[in-house]
């Protein structure tokens, strides 16, 4: 199988990305099951990339619903190194307005349930997640959406909830007093699983709306959001290739050794099974 070095996971809005050619599908398999759908494997800025629509063909899959340990574990199989993930976001602050990107660098988790490890089944890991996003790689999209002109925030933190449904006013609220920042469905799990497979991760979050804190947006509405994500979706190519066009960088980051100290079971102690299915992911450490 053909090795790819940078991953792009597209959120609400982007389904593709128009200036990756030579492309073709490729289907992966995982011990997880499947992903969200194949992986569009082919070129841009002269780069291999491999690119999967998180919510699949017509955007069939809610956040809830989504196999987040096939998709990471699919991108790693590739070969997959840098993911930047595209993802549509509320804002909790007056001054993140829609249209503006968001780079954030902290979590806030209110998921419900969620598998968000690949371990257990008889090997332990614990890996260091204090920094959730790769500083490296989001200093790149922070760049790159300079570059391109987006009006672009650097830092702040992603409050994950389970969703579908969106917040209430009493949530919406609380978490601006908590000083959150902006408010989404799915990138949470994506961050612990790349830190845990050893892949730098960053999110381009897309402003879309206001969360219902906002006395103009107290009644979030699908047409509100779709209503910006085609211009959502136009930036967040634009700042994608122009981080893709400026990597590979020198893996020096947490990311790149993540597992290194972070296995705790025995070598002996782990069953077969479990050993050869995350193979990929610890070998390196217990061969």
């Amino acid at each position: 199988m053909e090795q790819v070095r940078i991953g792009i996971i597209g959120g609400s809005g982007l389904y593709d990305m128009a200036e990756v050619t030579d492309r073709r599908e490729v289907t992966v398999t995982t011990p997880f099951g499947d992903p969200s759908g194949p992986y569009v494997v082919g070129t841009l800025r002269g780069k291999r990339v491999a690119f999967l629509a998180r919510h699949g063909k017509g955007h069939r899959i809610s956040p809830s619903e989504l196999n987040f340990r096939a998709n990471i574990f699919g991108f790693k199989t590739l070969g997959v190194e840098y993911l930047l993930s595209a993802s549509a976001v509320g804002s909790l602050k007056q001054e993140y307005k829609p249209l503006d990107i968001v780079i954030p660098d902290q979590f806030f988790d209110r998921t419900k349930g969620r598998v968000s490890t690949f371990f257990g089944q008889g090997l332990v890991a614990h890996v260091t997640f204090a920094h959730p996003f790769c500083t490296h790689l989001s200093a790149f999209a922070h760049a790159s959406g300079v570059a391109s002109g987006a009006t672009i925030h650097k830092g702040g933190t992603y409050v994950c909830m389970e969703g579908p449904q969106f917040s209430t006013l009493a949530e919406s609220k609380l978490y601006r007093s908590w000083g959150m920042d902006i408010i989404g469905m799915t990138n949470l799990q994506e961050a612990k699983l790349a830190r845990e497979a050893e892949i730098c991760y960053t999110t381009i979050a897309l402003v879309t709306d206001y969360d219902c804190w906002h006395p103009d947006h107290d009644s979030v509405t699908v047409d509100m959001i779709i209503a910006n994500l085609g211009q959502n979706a136009v930036t967040a190519q634009r700042i994608i290739a122009g981080a893709v066009d400026a990597l590979p960088f020198e893996r020096t980051c947490e990311c790149a050794s993540a597992l290194k100290f972070s296995l705790i079971t025995r070598p002996e102690a782990i069953p077969a099974d479990t050993r050869r299915n995350l193979g990929p992911l610890v070998d390196k450490y217990l061969s």
